[in-house]
């Protein structure tokens, strides 16, 4: 059975831009008959706002977006994420970094748009020896040695064909943080893999972490999901709604209205019979087409 999902970040509640994405998300897997599991991306505690979780569920409800099955907190799954890093580090395929930023952006010989790649300083340290006993360091994947010369290539449900060489474009990426953190990737990965997920729909601003995600799922010897990235939702200023850009949350007061917007921005076409209508009317009309 296919099995989809959406994984906000609780640092706020829904903004227009999360709404589309899980609308997309939603209606991808209800449409092919599957499961739709929402999971909180609340690993780093320090991002996330008190009872921002229980207003996404809240909003999620209002707008008739019903999910499958209890939400997982990636919060209660630390030991699983260890589990994860120490195989890859017994397997060769990761290390343990002790570069600061700073230090990163002083040696580096090469810059993408996020910022200064790694130059493999500690790859050959041999830190990688004390496993999971390292205090204060990073664990990085070494890219170039699980890629082995080969691009990852994946097929996007919407944007077509895609092709990346992640050694080369994103270097050895963090996979667990000096806070004693699991890093972003590795938490989705071994959460995707755990709960089954079959296909992720999500935002267009996730495109570059894929290849990224495609390449620790083989070392790790993960199934790889089928991937759709949806247009982002953009400010006046073409700046892409977020909460790091201050997107305002949406309110409880009309779900109806949202829904419909989202739904047009996704290139649906509601009739305008359904123009403020309920969520659950314009849902039933959405799954019916």
């Amino acid at each position: 059975m296919l099995i989809g999902r959406f994984a906000p970040t609780p640092s706020g509640g829904l903004h227009f831009g999360s709404l589309v994405a899980a609308l997309a998300s939603f209606l991808s897997a209800r449409r092919q008959g599957g499961r739709w599991l929402v999971r909180m991306e609340d690993v780093d505690q320090l991002r996330c706002e008190p009872g921002a979780d229980a207003l996404i569920l809240r909003q999620l409800e209002q707008y008739a977006l019903h999910w499958d099955g209890d939400v997982l907190y990636q919060s209660t799954r630390s030991e699983a994420y260890r589990a994860a890093r120490d195989a890859l580090m017994h397997a060769g395929w990761a290390y343990a970094c002790r570069c600061s930023r700073t230090h990163i952006r002083a040696a580096a010989t090469r810059w993408n748009r996020e910022g200064a790649l790694y130059p493999g300083t500690c790859r050959s340290l041999g830190l990688h020896a004390a496993k999971s006993l390292v205090k204060n360091l990073a664990v990085r994947l070494d890219t170039a040695k699980v890629q082995a010369g080969a691009i990852v290539e994946f097929m996007d449900g919407a944007l077509g064909a895609q092709a990346c060489d992640v050694a080369q474009d994103w270097g050895d990426f963090v996979l667990w943080r000096v806070e004693d953190l699991a890093a972003y990737h590795l938490a989705v990965v071994v959460d995707d893999a755990w709960q089954g997920v079959t296909e992720v729909v999500r935002g267009a601003d996730l495109l570059d972490s894929t290849p990224r995600q495609i390449l620790l799922q083989r070392a790790l010897g993960l199934p790889t999901p089928r991937y759709t990235h949806v247009p982002l939702a953009l400010a006046a200023n073409g700046q892409k709604l977020s909460k790091q850009n201050l997107a305002p949350c949406l309110p409880l007061t009309s779900p109806g209205e949202d829904l419909w917007d989202a739904l047009v921005f996704l290139g649906e076409r509601p009739p305008q019979a359904l123009c403020g209508a309920s969520p659950e009317e314009l849902l039933h009309w959405a799954l019916s087409m």
